[in-house]
């Protein structure tokens, strides 16, 4: 099964070489055919000329430029329109996410045959490293309250990291999220669609260069949005997207 690895990227010349290589190592070592897409969200930086260097050392890395609409949301959806994979992840171009954890998802998905696969810092077993305080009180605040308004036991919708089959993504279509609330759509949209999944903990590592892009500020309504869309799908739309058997 091919994997590939969506990794949205604005100003990320700091970190993308390290975030691809890193992967292009580990996924190497276990001999997982994937690829590695990584979207250059129209960056200011030259971290499109990075890019193009690193396919010299790194064949499986695929690269485009989004011109626009911009943010974290257009850009994962671009990539996700495109990739050639059976299954697809999505990973943060500042390295926060641990290549290993990856191996650990797509070993999941295959022994388990679900169509999904959700990382959680917050179970046993999860790891965080160097996570801003206020940053940590706001995410179980928003957690708990999608815990609620959804019925679900996950723990972790905002965590970005979290590997799809295919068939997942055409299934939880048409996405609408242009900036960080995508996280909550993908992950809540195939909890209430029916999708199988499996949740096993992973690791978050505060970015060593460059400035982090989610504003949490901008954040609340949309995030808000997005959680009450999936309420009304999920109590109102009498299973009318839910998945095929």
């Amino acid at each position: 099964m091919k994997l590939s690895i969506v990794i949205p990227a604005y100003n990320e010349r700091g970190s993308i070489t390290e975030t691809v290589q890193s992967l292009y190592t580990t996924l190497s070592a276990y001999s997982i055919d994937h690829e590695i897409v990584v979207v250059n969200d129209n960056s200011k930086d030259d971290t499109i000329s990075v890019l193009e260097d690193l396919q010299t050392s790194v064949p499986t890395l695929v690269h485009y430029t989004n011109k626009g609409p911009n943010g974290f949301g257009y850009a994962v959806r671009y990539g996700l329109e495109r990739f050639s994979g059976d299954c697809v992840a999505v990973f943060m171009a500042d390295l926060s996410d641990d290549p290993e954890d990856l191996v650990r998802f797509y070993n999941t998905m295959i022994q388990e045959n679900v169509d999904c696969v959700f990382g959680s810092r917050f179970m046993k077993g999860g790891k965080l490293f160097d996570y801003p305080f206020h940053k940590l009180i706001m995410n179980r605040m928003a957690n708990n309250i999608i815990r609620l308004v959804i019925g679900t036991k996950y723990n972790d919708a905002t965590n970005a990291f979290k590997l799809y089959k295919r068939q997942t993504i055409e299934g939880i279509k048409p996405l609408l999220s242009p900036h960080f609330n995508l996280t909550i759509e993908l992950s809540l949209k195939s909890i209430v669609r029916g999708y199988t999944y499996k949740v096993v903990p992973n690791s978050w590592r505060n970015r060593k260069a460059g400035v982090s892009k989610l504003k949490l500020r901008e954040m609340g309504s949309r995030y808000f949005f997005i959680l009450m869309y999936c309420f009304i799908e999920k109590f109102f739309s009498r299973g009318d997207f839910k998945k095929k058997q």
